[in-house]
């Protein structure tokens, strides 16, 4: 089995709730890297990290330019920033355009993690409006990486589920709450 310990998160409507629960269920050593986009205004207050990190043992705080990423740890991406990581795993941020009229992109985010870690990474895909993502999603398991998307069922929006589930053939359709068990045992079972 490869070793599965890169996490690439996106959504949007709904996926604050849904990020807080799927994190919410991993321990505070849990031995993978995390990093999510959720979509967010211009002018957001910056209070995602904190809301977010009220819900989970793990470390959560936003990404800066040139941050290492670390097992165990958060970085979510911040309001009108597009959030990649490249080689040897550190992160860029940058005001580009915008991608699927969102700033920041989930499809950044995934396809910046296909190309710097292939088969180590998981891409998930939670509630929320519009396409973003899909292409990403793509990216991943072209990469031999893994792809998970929210049951569109149980998401708040389906919109993007639906499309990740038409788009790429997802390794696993899960409620949120089985999400975060299911990282456990992808990641543990390398361990």
């Amino acid at each position: 089995m490869r070793k599965r310990d890169i996490i690439a998160i996106g959504g949007s409507l709904g996926g604050l709730d849904a990020l807080r629960r799927v994190v919410g269920a991993l321990p505070a050593d849990f031995p993978a890297v995390l990093l999510a986009v959720l979509h967010t205004g211009p002018t957001s207050p910056r209070l995602l990290a904190q809301i977010v990190g009220s819900s989970t043992p793990l470390k959560v705080a936003y990404a800066e330019n040139d941050d290492e990423v670390q097992p165990g740890r958060l970085l979510i991406a911040p309001p009108d920033c597009h959030m990649t990581v490249r080689p040897p795993g550190v992160v860029s941020l940058d005001s580009g355009p915008k991608v699927r009229h969102a700033r920041p992109a989930v499809d950044r985010l995934f396809e910046s993690v296909a190309h710097t870690y292939g088969p180590r990474s998981i891409g998930i895909v939670l509630s929320g409006g519009d396409h973003d993502g899909t292409d990403g999603l793509d990216a991943i398991k072209a990469a031999g990486g893994l792809a998970i998307v929210q049951d569109p069922r149980d998401a708040y929006d389906p919109q993007m589920p639906f499309s990740a589930v038409r788009g790429d053939h997802p390794n696993f359709i899960a409620p949120v709450d089985e999400i975060g068990p299911l990282l456990k045992r992808l990641v543990l079972a390398e361990q």
